[in-house]
């Protein structure tokens, strides 16, 4: 009877002194599956720089065990062709007023992509409880949505007086082939905004798998890493750039496989 009286008194001490300094225990529990719970939610703002492109996310995750937190996952992001070389030219003969902006030759159309998907994350220790690097593994999958704009470059063109040049905005067609794909024809890209009108959707899947790293993986706020390969195939080949022979290795392709590096910033409740 005094050693159990005595064990609540601690109990409540215990607790009563780890709100004071502003700390979260663990809950212990005897069954496996549920040990070491300390919060039940998570959510993460995602920075994601990959091979040929990037992407801005967000997570809403579950948090199992010390071991597994699964979550929902939706972002945004651009996907670029191995082959866009981004470039410059600045020709004084058209007017000092109008600055030429930097363009990629070849480019045909911009590939932006919107992920969603249901991931987990899977710690390899209980490294986290000490509040170290907690390093672990991390893998999702699901539908994407890719949506293909058509890229505008300005083109130099001739007019009726030798002395003057016209520069108008146009995508590439059959018709203007060799004005598009020339470099000395070309002024500069026409800007984000040209052709945002012209979106196509193509409907893709996409999946991810990699390397955990967790600075305090079971603190109030996440400081975490990810490092590993990803994917994005989609029912058609995506016609980023130009084929001709005029751009070297422009070849199209269905899917992209790049290497990514995210970083991870959120909190837990």
């Amino acid at each position: 009877m005094k050693k159990s009286l005595f064990l609540s008194l601690f109990v409540c001490c215990f607790g009563f002194s780890s709100q004071g300094q502003g700390i979260f225990q663990p809950k212990q529990f005897n069954s496996p599956q549920s040990k070491g719970i300390v919060y039940n939610k998570e959510f993460t703002i995602d920075v994601r720089l990959h091979t040929n492109g990037f992407a801005f996310a967000a997570n809403f995750g579950k948090i199992k065990t010390y071991y597994k937190t699964r979550y929902y996952h939706l972002e945004i992001g651009e996907i670029r062709h191995a082959k866009q070389e981004r470039q410059n030219r600045d020709w004084a003969g058209w007017s000092n007023s109008k600055s030429s902006k930097s363009f990629f030759l070849g480019k045909r159309n911009s590939l932006y992509v919107v992920r969603a998907g249901i991931g987990e994350k899977r710690y390899f220790s209980e490294k986290a409880r000490e509040k170290g690097l907690a390093i672990g593994m991390s893998y999702e999958a699901g539908p994407s949505i890719g949506l293909l704009k058509p890229y505008y470059l300005e083109i130099i063109r001739p007019t009726d007086d030798p002395s003057e040049f016209a520069v108008t905005s146009e995508k590439y067609s059959s018709e203007n082939a060799s004005e598009f794909l020339d470099f000395y024809s070309i002024y500069g890209s026409s800007g984000f905004t040209k052709g945002i009108g012209e979106v196509r959707p193509l409907l893709g899947l996409h999946g991810k798998l990699g390397v955990h790293f967790d600075w305090g993986a079971f603190d109030e706020y996440v400081k975490a890493m990810d490092v590993g390969i990803m994917m994005d195939l989609y029912f058609k080949k995506v016609p980023i750039m130009v084929e001709n022979d005029a751009i070297t290795n422009s070849e199209n392709h269905p899917f992209f496989i790049n290497l990514y590096l995210t970083l991870q910033l959120g909190k837990r409740s």
